[in-house]
């Protein structure tokens, strides 16, 4: 803007009148200009600039939904477009909760908003208020003598020591059932003296986590799953999660144990996070993109990179080091936008959708020249597109050739534009010339995708969680989330059941076995 308010607030017709016709024409310019870029903010829309589609007042979603492409080659969701909501409190759980629940706590005393979380000293305590009928028995002996290592019998002596309860659910038919089931430990004897004892599983400790896992657990590895569920897709907060469970099942849990089940769930999946690295590396195209997130009020981002078979979110710095580390060892094309960190890898694919959504804002511009600008790069676009999907049917043809001149043209259009007065346009301009190699890759192999379509949409879900939510308040907290998310995300590519595998990786960490491999493609 050329002129400020404190600027306006000062001209009247007086003033006018008291400048010469050359003051008064170069006045009449800059208010001109300061009223096109009001008018362009103003028109900005989804679908001409990097605004994000949840932007749309409520009456024009149905319009956008009707029009929206959701095929690969779209101009793709705009929701995660890197810009962070601007967020004023933070979750009381290391994973989101909802806005609605948090309304009590804005409103108490500012005298208790520093002080620690959980119960507080002098405050009363509350005892489990589980009240469900044992429906099982299960007896834990051991399996060989520690001492000799001869194998027990089925009728070898065994004294009961300890023992714990755990819920869980199973499925029954079409609908599922709650058991209770009654763990005994204890020790077993051998002829030769020696007592062997049992006791719960329980993962050994690492580096970088508090939460344990343990078979010392009141929920069992279904239910935990199910209230990971609950959670992260069906994006629920802790009292409407313990709601459910009471109306639907019958159980009542406190929001610590429901946010445990969550944190263990979070711990117990991370042992995979060698395995998506792994199959990323692997692959030949990598989507990648990120947006904003919140950690203990304080801005991070959430990044996603995904291939044809596996989804991996990180929530980190918006910094190339991040994902540096997966990088290293990825050979294949990376498709990306404009953001100036992924030149830090050089085979690169740039998203045309975003390309095409700011040529677009620029030829719905009132001012004149970027409107021009506008419109020649969409037509050479659209040229160019059409090449592409005929380069698929027929290999042979040469598109870097056929549109050598129109390339030519178009790099001196952008060279003209890179110092024009115009913001909007210098930096389309600079953009285009700053990424060229990059985005006239997909001219070279026309096979190869021309949005990035398929990250924006992976975030979409979380970005509405994180519009829902405050983020989360921990390192650990993050690190959890995203994986917990990547695996939800990559079963779903699979055809495969998320609940099932995350109950059977927190069935066999509790036992402090490795997690099962991910599961494979279903064709």
């Amino acid at each position: 803007m050329r002129l400020k308010d404190h600027d306006l607030k000062q001209f009247n017709r007086e003033y006018f009148a008291s400048l010469s016709p050359e003051q008064l024409l170069n006045l009449a310019e800059n208010m001109l200009n300061d009223l096109r870029d009001a008018r362009d903010r103003q028109n900005q829309t989804p679908q001409n600039s990097s605004r994000p589609s949840g932007s749309y007042a409520p009456w024009e979603q149905a319009q956008f939904s009707d029009t929206q492409e959701n095929t690969d080659d779209t101009d793709g969701n705009a929701d995660a477009d890197g810009n962070a909501d601007t967020e004023k409190k933070r979750s009381e759980d290391d994973i989101p909760v909802a806005k609605s629940d948090t309304v009590e706590a804005e409103n108490k005393p500012d005298s208790k908003k520093n002080q620690k979380p959980g119960k507080q000293h002098g405050a009363q305590g509350f005892g489990r208020t589980v009240n469900v009928p044992v429906t099982g028995e299960e007896v834990h002996k051991a399996v060989d003598c520690a001492g000799c290592g001869k194998l027990f019998e089925a009728d070898a002596p065994f004294e009961r020591r300890t023992g714990s309860y755990t819920l869980d659910i199973q499925k029954v038919g079409l609908g599922i059932e709650v058991t209770n089931i009654l763990h005994i430990y204890g020790t077993t004897g051998c002829g030769c003296g020696h007592w062997t004892e049992t006791e719960h599983g329980r993962c050994e400790r690492e580096e970088g986590w508090d939460v344990e896992i343990t078979e010392w657990h009141l929920i069992g590895p279904t239910l935990a799953s199910l209230i990971i569920c609950l959670s992260l897709r069906m994006r629920q907060s802790r009292p409407r999660i313990r709601e459910f469970l009471v109306d639907w099942l019958g159980i009542s849990l406190s929001k610590g144990v429901i946010s445990k089940c969550i944190a263990e769930g979070g711990r117990a999946v991370a042992q995979l996070e060698d395995a998506f690295i792994t199959e990323i590396e692997q692959s030949e195209l990598l989507y990648v993109d990120e947006t904003g997130w919140k950690e203990d009020g304080k801005t991070v981002w959430l990044w996603v990179l995904k291939t044809m078979t596996v989804t991996f979110y990180v929530i980190g710095s918006r910094s190339w080091h991040t994902i540096a580390d997966i990088m290293e060892n990825f050979a294949g094309w990376l498709m990306s936008d404009g953001y100036g960190q992924y030149r830090n890898y050089g085979k690169r694919l740039r998203c045309l959708a975003h390309l095409i959504r700011k040529a677009r804002g620029m030829r719905e511009s009132c001012h004149p020249e970027a409107a021009e600008f506008g419109e020649k790069i969409l037509k050479n676009m659209n040229v160019f597109i059409s090449g592409i999907y005929e380069a698929r049917g027929d290999p042979t043809i040469d598109l870097m050739e056929r549109y050598a001149e129109d390339l030519a043209g178009l790099k001196i259009l952008c060279e003209n534009y890179r110092d024009h007065d115009h913001e909007k346009t210098k930096k389309l301009a600079r953009e285009l010339l700053n990424d060229w190699d990059a985005i006239w890759n997909v001219l070279r192999y026309p096979q190869l995708s021309i949005t990035n379509n398929l990250a924006e949409r992976a975030l979409r879900h979380w970005v509405i969680s994180r519009k829902i939510s405050y983020g989360t308040r921990t390192k650990q907290g993050s690190r959890g989330y995203a994986m917990l998310a990547s695996v939800i995300d990559t079963c779903r590519q699979r055809d495969v059941s998320p609940w099932e595998y995350i109950a059977r990786v927190i069935g066999e960490r509790r036992q402090n076995n490795p997690a099962p491999p991910l599961p494979t493609l279903v064709v």
